[in-house]
């Protein structure tokens, strides 16, 4: 573990949290063994940290702007980007190894590492974690990206195909936990399905999807 230490540039006062964060549950169904409590918590950590930082760098910038850069940096696609830079799955311990490259996970891990590091350090050590490996994705994109559902809009009113319809298709998971699945429409396009743990991700994830179907 003092190799990935070193990668994470933070030094456990308890091992066992970081091997907790890095052990799947094809391994340990036990809640108590494996790094989905951390996730949960790691997750919400990181968007307080992603906040923290934006607000600080950026107080020129409008409420709008700094909302599209968050969802930029804690989507999960960014988040499993980070797993990989981390090389958080060489170290994860899982059942099956196709697991080690599967993009869902990669991004839990890495919140669950998040979280580790919040309850072994305190926030001003998960804060730090957060500046100092987000900082470069923040560097690299001055300018606020536009979300997936402003681009689908525009792309949708130049190609013809009218307003992007959403609706809610269904909920599951738990009060804590949920996850929605959310359909989004255009004039003559088959529907596309996002799902997220609110409604929001599920509406960007679904304009994710019809803006590759419809070509950007």
């Amino acid at each position: 573990m003092e190799e990935l230490e070193q990668i994470l540039k933070h030094h456990f006062k308890d091992k066992q949290l970081l091997k907790k964060a890095l052990t799947h549950s094809s391994v340990s169904s036990n809640v108590k063994n494996n790094y989905e409590r951390l996730e949960f918590l790691g997750d919400r950590v990181l968007g307080l940290s992603i906040a923290s930082l934006l607000y600080r760098l950026f107080p020129a910038d409008p409420e709008g702007n700094l909302s599209r850069r968050f969802t930029g940096l804690v989507c999960k696609e960014t988040v499993a980007q980070m797993a990989r830079t981390l090389r958080l799955g060489e170290f994860m311990t899982v059942a099956d190894e196709e697991i080690r490259s599967n993009e869902n996970v990669l991004c839990d891990v890495c919140e669950a590492v998040i979280g580790a590091i919040y309850i072994d350090g305190g926030v001003e050590d998960a804060i730090k974690f957060v500046d100092t490996h987000w900082r470069e994705l923040i560097d690299r994109n001055v300018a606020p990206p536009k979300d997936a559902k402003t681009m689908l809009q525009e792309v949708a009113h130049v190609k013809g195909l009218g307003m992007p319809v959403y609706r809610v298709v269904s909920r599951e998971g738990s009060e804590h936990e949920p996850v929605f699945h959310i359909a989004v429409a255009l004039d003559g396009v088959a529907e596309e399905i996002g799902c997220g743990h609110n409604k929001k991700l599920a509406e960007f994830d679904a304009a994710s999807k019809m803006l590759e179907k419809i070509g950007k």
